[in-house]
Order: C-alpha cells, then structure tokens, then sequence
C-alpha cells in the first residue's frame, strides 16, 4: 500500500516540479510526471537511510518535490546537451 501512496504523491509532486519549473521541457508532462514519482522514491529513499522516515511512513511531500526538482534539472541539462548538435 505504500508504494501505492508513493506514486499518488508522485504524481502531484510531478505537477508542482513544472509549475515551479517553467519551461520547455523535452518530454512534456508525461515525462514530468514519471519524473516526480522517480523524485517521490528517491526522496523516501533517502529518508529512510538518513532515518528521516521510517519503512512504514509516508513520503515527505516536500522532499518529494525537491528530489523531482532536482530530477528535472539534470534531465533538463542532459536532453540539452543531447539536442544540440
């Protein structure tokens, strides 16, 4: 069930990483949105090896979205450096 919660919160955080992010983005929202739920796990992750969280808690919906922030920006620097040519 966790896991489940997990994808709902990135879900959302996908969609508040763009609006704080605005811009072109390579992929679109779809992209957006698989890389908020990328940032949602990495950021449970994370606090769960920094004992942030416990196995059982929920992630951190802020930390959710910094992790999906930060997601985007090297994704934004690494299709960047790709589409030039």
């Amino acid at each position: 069930m966790e896991i489940l919660y997990t994808l709902l919160i990135g879900l959302v955080v996908g969609a508040v990483a763009k609006l704080l992010m605005p811009g072109k983005d390579p992929g679109g929202c779809i992209i957006t949105t698989i890389i908020g739920i990328a940032g949602a796990f990495i950021a449970k992750f994370i606090g769960q090896a920094l004992n942030w969280y416990d196995e059982t808690d929920p992630v951190g919906f802020i930390a959710s979205v910094l992790g999906a922030i930060l997601l985007l920006i090297l994704y934004r620097v690494i299709t960047g450096k790709r589409s030039k040519p």
